[in-house]
């Protein structure tokens, strides 16, 4: 009976992997719906996982193992190629499953997916990558053409991040980039002490890491913390620790007038709110109705009173407020989204460079519309996360020179948790995955003079 399940992981697994291609659609949305969907046991909903993301995760990679057994790759249909790598994925990179059974199960589902010729064609390229071993990366000659396979990064983004930071720290980005993120939480200490929340997980058996880089943040080893009592009562908030660093980088005090300009869904509004704890006001504006409302959820189970909500375009925002209205604008900008591949690794193959032109100038549209609502002597933080020059320390140079009442804040280094403040040696600070496991992230703090 087990067989039958761990069928039905592996068919979900690739139907996930036809729809992620076929929509375009975040990897990380669908998984947790087709989880719900079909009431999966813990033990599955770790396979499932574990497949669907090692797949996506090293896409460019198994179609060059791939490519020498298939010949007319074209003809086939979509399903088989996912089913193909699916199954070449637990046979190169998981030691648990036996190749055997990996072949076993392909053959069952292209047997029931297709007819006897697909299931026997699966079957004749399986065995035969078992019999003749896999092509070696070291056939390509061209370093980054290998880099790029060998850590399925399309070309021309190694060849962007090679441009930007150098060979030895696209590797090490591309390399991190293929594990699993872990899963972090920001206690909420107008509720509860760190000690004390961790206390009540480990009672649950959940296994917690108190963040050394965060004072308020832990790390779950073992267990998802938003399926926990503490989750619902408003004690912590799923968020990751380097995005924690937008409210550090901005400094509120209590009693302030804030302006979280791209907010939903409310994750750097709520760590302003508790970090004000609960007085003043936070105006956390979005654009789409449907995620402010998940911003007035977070402040709801959160017990945060000091958040009001506002549905409009922040780039026409000088409409609803006066200017030098703010005592502190954060701007956390729509971005490429390049410092989050490891929780969303479809969006690798679906970015272009054009998307970045288009973004960067969308980003310099934002600053210049939020930068009269400051007053005299606030700090404007600008936050991505992505870890590309041009969306980040370009935009934010080019806002300075045509924005001269504007200087980069060099005070914000004071401002950070100890463990960061050795990365800054100005007013901006840009974060690699590799740093210390977060995702990649980028904050430059500014005044007005």
């Amino acid at each position: 009976m087990t067989i039958k399940t761990k069928k039905n992981v592996r068919e979900i697994a690739m139907d996930l992997l036809v729809t992620i291609e076929k929509n375009q659609s975040y990897s990380n949305l669908l998984l947790n719906n087709v989880i719900e969907k079909n009431q999966l046991s813990p033990i599955d909903i770790g396979l499932l996982t574990e497949l669907t993301y090692g797949t996506l995760q090293r896409r460019m990679a198994l179609d060059f193992f791939l490519q020498p057994f298939i010949k007319d790759n074209k003809k086939l249909a979509n399903w088989i190629h996912h089913l193909l790598r699916l199954t070449l994925y637990q046979m190169v990179y998981l030691d648990r499953i036996p190749d055997r059974a990996a072949i076993y199960e392909a053959v069952e589902i292209a047997k029931s997916r297709g007819h006897k010729g697909i299931a026997s064609l699966v079957n004749g390229v399986l065995r035969s990558i078992q019999r003749k071993g896999l092509p070696s990366f070291n056939e390509v000659p061209d370093r980054i053409e290998r880099l790029s396979l060998e850590t399925s990064h399309p070309l021309w983004l190694v060849n962007r991040w090679v441009n930007q930071f150098g060979y030895d720290k696209t590797k090490e980005m591309c390399e991190m980039n293929l594990t699993a993120p872990m899963q972090t939480a920001r206690i909420n200490l107008t509720k509860i002490t760190r000690d004390e929340c961790a206390a009540i997980l480990e009672e649950d058996g959940f296994e917690i890491e108190k963040s050394s880089i965060i004072p308020e943040a832990i790390r779950s080893l073992k267990g998802n913390l938003a399926s926990t009592i503490a989750f619902k009562y408003g004690m912590l908030t799923i968020q990751d620790e380097s995005s924690m660093l937008a409210a550090y980088a901005l400094g509120a005090m209590e009693n302030e007038f804030i302006l979280d300009a791209c907010a939903a869904p409310g994750g750097k509004s709520t760590h302003i709110a508790e970090k004000m704890n609960n007085t003043g006001e936070v105006i956390s504006v979005d654009l789409h109705q449907h995620k402010v409302k998940l911003i007035n959820e977070n402040a709801r189970r959160l017990g945060l009173s000091n958040i009001k909500t506002n549905v409009s375009d922040s780039r026409d925002i000088q409409e609803k407020f006066k200017d030098e209205s703010f005592n502190r604008i954060l701007l956390d900008a729509p971005c490429s989204g390049l410092g989050v591949m490891r929780r969303k690794p479809d969006m690798k193959y679906t970015k272009a460079e054009k998307d970045i032109e288009r973004l960067s100038s969308i980003q310099q549209e934002l600053l210049t519309s939020v930068a009269p609502l400051l007053k005299k002597g606030g700090v404007l933080v600008y936050s991505t996360c992505t870890v590309d020059k041009q969306e980040n320390e370009d935009t934010v140079k080019t806002f300075l020179e045509n924005n001269p009442d504007f200087e980069g804040d060099l005070s914000f280094k004071q401002r950070m948790p100890e463990a960061i403040q050795p990365l800054i040696s100005g007013y901006d600070l840009q974060i690699f995955p590799q740093d210390f496991g977060s995702d990649g992230f980028y904050i430059a703090a500014l005044r007005k003079v």
